[in-house]
């Protein structure tokens, strides 16, 4: 989680250099990102510095005892869950999977039994743990720009099963859901920044030559011909904006996009090394089944865990991706570009005075053209290959069990911080409302620990509730039970009486 604290830190800095420069009048590629309600702090690193904080010896010791207690409770709490879905999983692993449920001998009906389950407790799971389904606005956002990969991407979809997913959202419905989400889910949370620093030549020749036939197109008003068609948008996007306003929630994020499509073209940058930066999304989990064919029924559910993502280049998490090629745009500005060389040089050539310079001029161009789009797909196709194996061997966590496992611990880590969190503050501050409590403790984390987060305080009240060691006035304010109290109404937990026992034969 450093590397997360140093992303935000990051993100923080970039936001106040992206209002700064917009203010002085300067058009940015600015993106607002909304902050999520994940705790970016290590939760030794919080236990300490929340004893720290209090003032006696003897109520550090208790603090640090109910921390422990409480930790080993929650984890108690859901035990039962997670062996649940690991069992679950065992019999939807992709590798050895189809033979613990050949074991089984159970029915195609018993099996979709199974499977809705699994994803049942997965989604939980990831709700726990603070992840967000990506929606097609995100990824439209996302696709606005290009970073590192140049090339576009799609999905095979007929490799794709459309079945087990399409159930799943029919029995359980969720807002927002993208096109896609009958074949495959991308989960996302935090945010971070990925910056790459190169002389990108290639690119650069890229950004002239397009600037160059951008500029020929609007002399010969044939822009029309080549302008894409503008895709159906929402009528205003809250995500992206060029202008952050002063007016919007402190809350969010704003990270600037540095691209070299948007480069100031001066000697130093042409010939020099550039800074590119983009946002990223600090983890990224992706959850699909492979077709079945008429050889083979796949039972697998794939789940693959990847980390610091940049916006841009989502499509390296896609699953059972195409092989790139060049795009019909390509083939028409090829094919185009070369009918109107062709026809303006026979022009020149049958006037009464062909000047030699107008046709080696048309023949420079036209090779030019032809000649960029061959070296950029060449190019592109060797950064497209370099990111997917890195993507393999940097950039993916881990998948199937392990990322279960991941999750797990995850979800119980997050609780566990905001409880302690909680606790701590209505023992120092005293009786609060939930919108003082959710206030006080955002308050902390910026104060102490110089990090921001939307605190989920209503997740947080109802298990200090649970756990019996919180309560309620007349008029509905929270307030806490003496530490020495709440260590005895949790009690001792079986890891406690474990170490006891432990000591107790060692002595």
């Amino acid at each position: 989680m450093d590397t997360a604290e140093a992303a935000m830190d990051s993100a923080a800095a970039a936001a106040a250099a992206a209002v700064d420069g917009t203010r002085k009048g300067k058009s940015k590629d600015v993106i607002r990102l909304e902050r999520e309600s994940v705790i970016p702090i290590l939760k030794p690193r919080l236990i300490m510095k929340l004893a720290y904080l209090i003032e006696h010896d003897s109520d550090k010791a208790e603090f640090i005892k109910l921390c422990k207690r409480v930790e080993y409770t929650i984890r108690a709490w859901y035990l039962l869950q997670f062996e649940d879905l690991m069992q679950l999983y065992a019999l939807f692993e992709p590798v050895h999977g189809s033979e613990k449920l050949e074991q089984q001998n159970l029915s195609p009906a018993e099996i979709d039994i199974l499977e809705q389950n699994f994803l049942t407790y997965f989604f939980q799971v990831m709700e726990k743990s603070n992840f967000k389904i990506v929606t097609d606005e995100e990824i439209d956002v996302a696709h606005s720009g290009q970073y590192l990969l140049n090339l576009p991407i799609k999905v095979e979809e007929s490799k794709l099963d459309n079945k087990l997913l399409s159930k799943y959202f029919k029995e359980h419905p969720h807002e927002n859901l993208p096109e896609f989400s009958d074949k495959y889910v991308i989960f996302r949370r935090g945010i971070g920044i990925d910056q790459t620093t190169d002389y990108f030549y290639m690119e650069k020749l890229d950004m002239i030559i397009a600037r160059i036939w951008m500029w020929f197109l609007k002399k010969t008003r044939l822009q029309k011909l080549f302008s894409k068609k503008p895709s159906p948008k929402p009528k205003k996007d809250p995500k992206k904006t060029d202008e952050p306003s002063p007016d919007t929630d402190e809350q969010d994020l704003f990270v600037e996009r540095i691209r070299i499509e948007n480069m100031e073209l001066s000697m130093k940058n042409l010939l020099g090394k550039i800074m590119i930066q983009e946002p990223t999304f600090d983890r990224m989990i992706v959850v699909y089944r492979r077709a079945s064919t008429n050889n083979k029924v796949d039972q697998g559910i794939y789940v693959k865990h990847f980390k610091n993502i940049p916006m841009a280049d989502m499509e390296l998490v896609l699953p059972e991706k195409k092989n790139p090629s060049l795009t019909p745009m390509d083939w028409v500005q090829f094919l185009v570009s070369g009918i109107i060389g062709l026809v303006t040089l026979i022009s020149s050539l049958e006037m009464p005075k062909a000047d030699i310079w107008v046709v080696i001029a048309i023949l420079s161009g036209l090779l030019g053209y032809c000649a960029k789009i061959y070296f950029s797909f060449q190019q592109n196709m060797a950064t497209y290959q370099n990111l997917i194996t890195r993507s393999m061997y940097d950039k993916q966590l881990d998948s199937g069990k392990g990322t279960l496992l991941h999750l797990c611990d995850d979800v119980i880590q997050q609780e566990v911080k905001e409880v302690i969190i909680s606790y701590f503050i209505l023992m120092e501050q005293g009786k609060a409302t939930i919108k003082d409590l959710d206030l006080r403790s955002e308050e902390l984390i910026q104060e102490e620990f110089g990090m921001h987060c939307n605190f989920d305080v209503l997740d947080a009240v109802q298990k200090l509730e649970k756990l019996g060691i919180v309560a309620r006035d007349s008029i509905g304010r929270v307030y806490c039970l003496p530490l020495k109290r709440a260590n005895e109404i949790i009690g001792p937990t079986t890891e406690e009486l474990v170490l006891k026992a432990k000591q107790s034969t060692s002595a």
